[in-house]
């Protein structure tokens, strides 16, 4: 062995060795977790501990010497590491339960299966189709979407009723039937509607500079500057500095004062022609933590219905394992149904490991990357960053994840798709599953979005990525 193996064997067998350390200092967590998912938890920590370092060097040493860089090895990250230490001489052996290429290959294409189902394209990735209203009562067009391509259909629970849902399941299953074509149910929990509300108007002009009052509804006052949020006590629950968007985050604001029950606002920012506040639309606290729950008392009177219907829940709004908790718990002993968090806040972003290792505490779990309000969120720059991130890690737990929000959302509406919506979509290719919105042109969406996908699925895995240290990964293991 050259003196530059020599050196290179070295600096691997450190990184083993803190691997296998890492292993041991979070076995608590691994205790909880699913017999199923031992060996691809245990594969999270490896890849976590090595996301914690900084290998760039190291890896352009192991590119030069016609060696892995261990890039693209996130399902099977120890192994992959052995197997360059071999290369180099060293005589170490690969331990049975360590994932290697080919075995953590079949273990991430194994969960994708059971989560989301057979499909006849093994080279495309799932696709999950939103329903609409008029989905209850057109089996027809509910027929075309499965011979189309849908895998999986989304239900979701912040709009319709128990009876429509009731007849979109009845259309699938016939459809599924008499096509022989399988399709997966998923429902989503509404979760906590954080909405404006003014008293007494529709909608409330602003200007960028100006000074507006937020509130609750109860605390609403007669001044015509006050926007009324439905989060009870929210003026409370705000810090001085702190960034509040509307709509969209169309509308910039930051807290200025906390004056009783309202907060004081200045607004920033206005990004839209209509220089509006409107009644009933969204609002973001990007860096705010609010004393509400994910679990809302209208989802828990959802997940009857959901346990007895649907295939797959997606959880909204999580923020924590105590979050994951609380569902697991009112789903209660139902082990056909599988569980699909739902990434939407920079709570979720930061906590992803430890919500993975509580998600796998049940067999079927998935990931799904809410673009919309996670956008909003974590501010639309750092969007295309994080969420390469998510599917890196999500990939090393052997986690399939959905690739959600505005997918073709300009072809799927006018019938004519934007450029920069085509290359999105053919990044999409790198998630297990791809959903689509409803709109008016879904049947030529799916079949521009499976052609996107057929060409571009072919090439995503030759990307090479440098590991510089990721902070999730960073902060996860300095806990």
């Amino acid at each position: 062995m050259t003196d530059d193996f020599v050196k290179l064997s070295n600096e691997l067998s450190k990184i083993d060795d803190f691997m296998v350390c890492t292993e041991n200092d979070f076995l608590y967590l691994l205790e909880k977790v699913h017999p199923s998912n031992q060996a691809n938890a245990v594969n999270l920590l490896h890849y976590l501990s090595l996301r914690s370092l900084d290998i760039r060097e190291l890896q352009d040493a192991l590119h030069a010497a016609g060696l892995s860089s261990m890039a693209s090895s996130e399902s099977h990250i120890r192994g992959q590491l052995l197997a360059i230490m071999q290369r180099l001489g060293r005589e170490v052996q690969i331990p049975e339960k360590v994932f290697r290429y080919e075995t953590g290959k079949k273990s991430l294409a194994k969960k994708s299966t059971v989560l989301f189902g057979k499909k006849q394209t093994e080279a495309v990735p799932y696709l999950m189709i939103t329903f609409d209203t008029g989905l209850a009562d057109d089996y027809a067009k509910v027929k075309n979407l499965l011979q189309s391509g849908m895998n999986i259909a989304r239900i979701n629970c912040a709009h319709d009723d128990e009876s429509a849902w009731f007849r979109m399941i009845q259309h699938i299953k016939r459809a599924s039937k008499i096509t022989g074509l399988g399709c997966k149910i998923y429902m989503d929990l509404a979760g906590p509607k954080i909405r404006t509300f003014l008293k007494d108007k529709e909608k409330l002009k602003v200007e960028e500079g100006q000074i507006i009052y937020l509130s609750d509804e109860a605390n609403m006052e007669d001044d015509k500057l006050t926007v009324g949020c439905t989060v009870t006590g929210i003026a409370e629950q705000l810090n001085t500095g702190e960034t509040v968007l509307f709509d969209d985050g169309l509308i910039e604001a930051r807290v200025e004062k906390i004056e009783s029950a309202r907060a004081k606002l200045q607004v920033l920012r206005i990004s839209s022609k209509k220089p509006f506040i409107k009644n009933e639309k969204g609002i973001n606290f990007p860096d705010s933590s609010l004393l509400m729950p994910a679990l809302t008392d209208y989802d828990i009177k959802c997940l009857s219905f959901i346990n007895k219907h649907a295939n797959i829940v997606g959880y909204s709004f999580v923020r924590n394992t105590k979050d994951i908790l609380q569902l697991q718990e009112a789903i209660g002993k139902n082990k056909d149904l599988s569980l699909v968090i739902k990434i939407e806040t920079p709570e979720a972003v930061k906590n992803l490991p430890d919500l993975l290792f509580c998600g796998m505490r049940q067999e079927n779990i998935g990931v799904m990357i809410a673009r919309g309000d996670l956008a909003v969120e974590i501010g639309f720059e750092r969007m295309s960053e994080i969420q390469e991130e998510i599917l890196w890690i999500c990939e090393a737990a052997h986690v399939p994840v959905i690739w959600a929000t505005q997918v073709l959302e300009n072809l799927n509406k006018s019938g004519v798709a934007t450029r920069s919506e085509v290359t999105d979509a053919a990044h999409a290719a790198l998630a297990d599953c791809v959903m689509i919105n409803k709109g008016t042109h879904i049947i030529r969406t799916i079949e521009v979005l499976r052609d996107i996908l057929t060409r571009s699925g072919g090439h995503h895995v030759k990307k090479r990525f440098t590991f510089r240290p990721l902070t999730i990964a960073s902060r996860f293991m300095t806990k």
